[in-house]
């Protein structure tokens, strides 16, 4: 199943953010075999507030396997989650 993740930083929570990312993109690395597309989302001004992943997980547990260890869950810099299901997704190598 392919889940589209939408997650909102917390206020003030940029510092924090790029405290934890090495951390993130670490474990973003070991779960490659998983991910489709990944990237931050930017304010007005162009600074992260927040994330949107694209994955691939055999169910929805898995995905909350994932969140529940996240470093950015962990360490309290997403604020708000949003799973979405993938109901249609174009290949990239058409």
């Amino acid at each position: 199943m392919q889940f589209l993740i939408r997650a909102y930083d917390g206020e003030g929570k940029l510092d924090k953010r790029m405290e934890v990312r090495p951390r993130h993109l670490e474990g973003m690395k070991k779960l490659s075999e998983h991910i489709i597309s990944a990237g931050g989302l930017l304010d007005d001004n162009g600074k992260m507030k927040g994330s949107a992943l694209i994955m691939d997980f055999e169910s929805r547990k898995e995905l909350d396997d994932y969140i529940a260890n996240e470093p950015y869950v962990v360490e309290e810099v997403w604020e708000k989650i949003e799973p979405i299901n993938v109901v249609i997704a174009n290949s990239l190598d058409k």
